[in-house]
């Protein structure tokens, strides 16, 4: 929804001269017709002209009222929410994966420095970190937290290496 801004513009008190204005009834309309295509060219609307009452000072403690000619001018103005327009992100690409194949010679895959890697996605922990695994009668089920007690172990072995003390 839109709304409206103002202007309230003092109405001239003096005419302006003009080619082919005569008189003083036609230099005044010469000086609204000037301020009125002014306005208008900045993109006001007349609305109304008024007639509205001023409190002045006169003199050091009195006070007069004067009255003033004004001219109201509005435009349109656009609610923020009015220029908004939501845009759809495209959707994301689809990256196809190749299968896997089923035969036994691509299980594994040449690494880099010429040793094979398996082919399955699932993490294994190296040797150093099975070895440190304490012996609790408890079968660790996660790799992931049997990463953590390998870690914990080796700051531990570590720990008592240098001649700290350790609560665990």
């Amino acid at each position: 929804m839109s709304g409206w801004e103002y202007k309230v513009v003092p109405a001239p008190t003096k005419g302006v001269k003009g080619k082919g204005v005569k008189g003083p009834e036609g230099r005044f309309a010469n000086a609204l017709e000037l301020l009125m295509n002014e306005m208008g060219g900045e993109g006001w609307e007349f609305q109304r002209a008024e007639t509205l009452p001023s409190v002045e000072r006169s003199g050091l403690t009195g006070s007069t009222t004067e009255w003033r000619n004004v001219m109201v001018f509005r435009r349109a103005v656009a609610d923020p929410m009015d220029d908004f327009e939501p845009e759809l992100l495209p959707a994301p690409a689809l990256v196809e994966v190749p299968e896997a194949a089923d035969s036994d010679d691509d299980a594994t895959a040449a690494e880099p420095d010429g040793s094979e890697a398996k082919s399955d996605d699932t993490f294994t922990p190296g040797k150093g970190a099975t070895d440190m695994l304490p012996d609790n009668g408890v079968e660790e089920t996660s790799e992931v937290a049997g990463m953590t007690t390998s870690l914990k172990n080796l700051a531990t072995q570590r720990g008592t290496a240098d001649g700290e003390k350790t609560d665990s």
